[in-house]
């Protein structure tokens, strides 16, 4: 879903281009070698407010945090300070409640597999705490989506109300399930689909659940995505955040920290999945985007990458990904996007348009506000 639109006032209130270059600084500065020194304090005449607008809605605090020199008082190191403990509390709780889930669901032998989240940082970053995680996202085949939702039912859970819709069921195939309420309450986001409308849709969805792999968490293997769909899905949430126009510097973050661990014949076979799945240009939109966020590598998914959606300048779309709120951006039309997504073949094209108008339909009638 995408961020409200007062989430950009302040931002769109102040002119923050130097704010945003400090941000991606402080990014490219995590990125670079070991011995690479540490960023300078806030200089003079950056709004702290718009650099931590900034870093929170990308979720990139904690990034900022260990870029910075670790001796650095003032307000703007304090804030991150405080982020990141708050971002320990948030996925502790996500991590204790997904040990829970995996119980519930292994004893009943349900084939899932965990996305994103605790267990997704440490595997990228060897640190649980370093983007905050404010539920547990878990994939099932579309066979066994009932029987997991009673499944967790069964532990407390229940549908929220919202996601009882068609559109939500058929169209973005997740719903959301609650347990308890306030700040103690637990999430899942349960899934049998990986893409919204609007962007290319893996035409083998159940294969993230047969390439699934076992991390250990506290003695306990669970199940969790392989490392080349991983990536993969990296660059499909840095899809959907573009076209619901939200910052996604995170996720290109993850991009970058996947394609590292990948040596020139592991890329190459991640793309020859992709194409295997119909998401090559996704896959190349995630990578262009870590290149032009994070420079670019040299590798062969990196030169690979250079020519999607040329169109697009550089400087468009590293603004598009960081600061997408900002008044000057050219953005282009969606299905434009789309186009260049599918490949330019016009029958996966019109397949996917007439899914997405289908699901905006559903949407204008299934989710319109109640009358006061």
């Amino acid at each position: 879903m995408a961020l409200p639109e007062s989430s950009y006032e302040r931002l769109r209130a102040t002119d923050c281009a130097d704010e945003i270059a400090y941000v991606r600084a402080c990014l490219r500065l995590y990125f670079a070698a070991p011995a690479a020194p540490a960023a300078e304090a806030l200089p003079s005449g950056l709004s702290v407010e718009a650099v931590t607008d900034i870093a929170r809605l990308n979720k990139v605090g904690v990034f900022v945090l260990k870029a910075l020199a670790r001796e650095r008082p003032g307000e703007l190191f304090q804030w991150l300070e405080t982020y990141r403990r708050r971002t320990v509390s948030m996925n502790a709780a996500c991590l204790m409640d997904s040990m829970a889930i995996n119980e519930a669901l292994s004893d009943r032998r349900i084939n899932f597999v965990f996305l994103k989240g605790p267990f997704q940082q440490h595997l990228l970053y060897d640190d649980h705490f370093m983007k905050p995680a404010g539920d547990v996202d878990i994939l099932v085949a579309p066979a066994g989506f009932l029987k997991t939702r009673e499944a967790l039912r069964l532990i407390g859970y229940e549908v929220s109300g919202q996601s009882r819709s068609v559109w939500w069921i058929r169209f973005l195939g997740e719903q959301h399930m609650v347990r308890g309420s306030g700040p103690r309450s637990s999430t899942v986001d349960l899934h049998y689909r990986l893409q919204q409308p609007g962007s290319p849709s893996p035409r083998d969805a159940d294969g993230f659940l047969r390439r699934k792999r076992l991390v250990e968490i506290t003695g306990v293997e669970v199940p969790f995505t392989s490392a080349a769909d991983t990536l993969m899905l990296s660059c499909i949430s840095v899809a959907k955040a573009l076209f619901n126009r939200e910052p996604c510097a995170g996720y290109v973050c993850d991009i970058r920290a996947s394609a590292a661990r990948l040596g020139e014949a592991d890329q190459q076979r991640v793309l020859d999945a992709a194409i295997g799945q119909g998401l090559d240009d996704t896959l190349l939109l995630g990578l262009r985007a870590a290149d032009v966020l994070l420079g670019g590598t040299g590798t062969l998914l990196s030169e690979r990458a250079k020519p999607i959606l040329s169109r697009i300048g550089n400087e468009d779309l590293l603004n598009m990904v960081i600061a997408p709120w900002l008044s000057s951006l050219r953005w282009p039309q969606r299905r434009t996007v789309l186009w260049e997504l599918c490949g330019r073949a016009p029958v996966r094209y019109l397949a996917e348009a007439g899914w997405a108008a289908s699901a905006d339909i559903s949407r204008r009638i299934f989710e319109r506000p109640a009358s006061p």
